[in-house]
């Protein structure tokens, strides 16, 4: 069994709540670059959560950035340069 499985469904919420403040804190960690590092980003999360808990997508977008996609974009997110869209290709490739 993976150690995750074991942890209480109260401990694992608040773990995620942190992380999804984290990354709203962190700005400057683009999504493209978080792709490229780790193969997610927050519209992953909002992907995932929107599956567990059949929100549909802008709803759960809403709930990872704290703010409507779009306005989160327009104030957050720069262009992506060819070198970060390569990392994130080769990223994506390793996941599952």
């Amino acid at each position: 069994m993976d150690p995750i499985d074991t942890l209480d469904d109260a401990t694992a919420a608040a773990a995620f709540r942190r992380l999804v403040r984290h990354l709203r804190h962190r700005e400057d960690a683009q999504n493209v670059d978080l792709m490229g590092l780790a193969g997610f980003c927050r519209n992953c999360l909002s992907d995932w959560i929107g599956e567990a808990g059949a929100l549909d997508k802008d709803a759960a977008r809403e709930a990872i950035y704290g703010m409507p996609y779009a306005e989160w974009k327009t104030h957050h997110q720069g262009e992506a340069t060819p070198e970060q869209l390569a990392r994130m290709a080769e990223s994506v490739k390793k996941n599952a």
